[in-house]
């Protein structure tokens, strides 16, 4: 009994650790990306005060090539971060099942246990203890 209760907390906290994992990457995601939106509107801000808009032309604010290398960083790590929220979502929805197996597991043996039947589906294994005779 105690047993299946520690291994449903620890499916249970399995899967609330994956869910924290995949919000936590969601959140980045978010974040990279409106900060390389905000990027995008100091780039054409900047390309508009200089009056360029080419990054080869020598006179091309530098400002502007750090912020479109910023940018060009964020937008790799949202990809890298997408490949790493797919595995975490995996790996979600696999501690979610495993968790759905346990409970499922744990229902079953409870209704055996109270109908009388042991959790293979045989008969019940605990039989009354009679008091031994004496020799007659």
């Amino acid at each position: 009994m105690k047993s299946r209760e520690s291994l449903l907390r620890l499916r249970r906290f399995d899967v609330e650790e994956q869910g924290r994992k995949v919000s936590d990457l969601e959140s980045m995601i978010a974040e990279f990306r409106r900060m390389a939106g905000d990027l995008d509107h100091q780039i054409a801000a900047e390309e508009r005060r200089a009056g360029v808009a080419d990054p080869s032309h020598f006179s091309y604010p530098p400002f502007a090539k750090a912020a479109i290398q910023r940018r060009d960083n964020l937008i790799n790590s949202v990809a890298d971060l997408e490949v790493q929220l797919a595995t975490a979502r995996g790996r979600l929805d696999e501690a979610v099942d495993e968790l759905k197996k346990v409970e499922s597991l744990g229902e079953r043996r409870s209704e055996a246990e109270q109908g009388g039947r042991s959790p293979a589906g045989g008969l019940r294994t605990s039989f009354p203890v009679r008091p031994p005779t004496r020799g007659v």
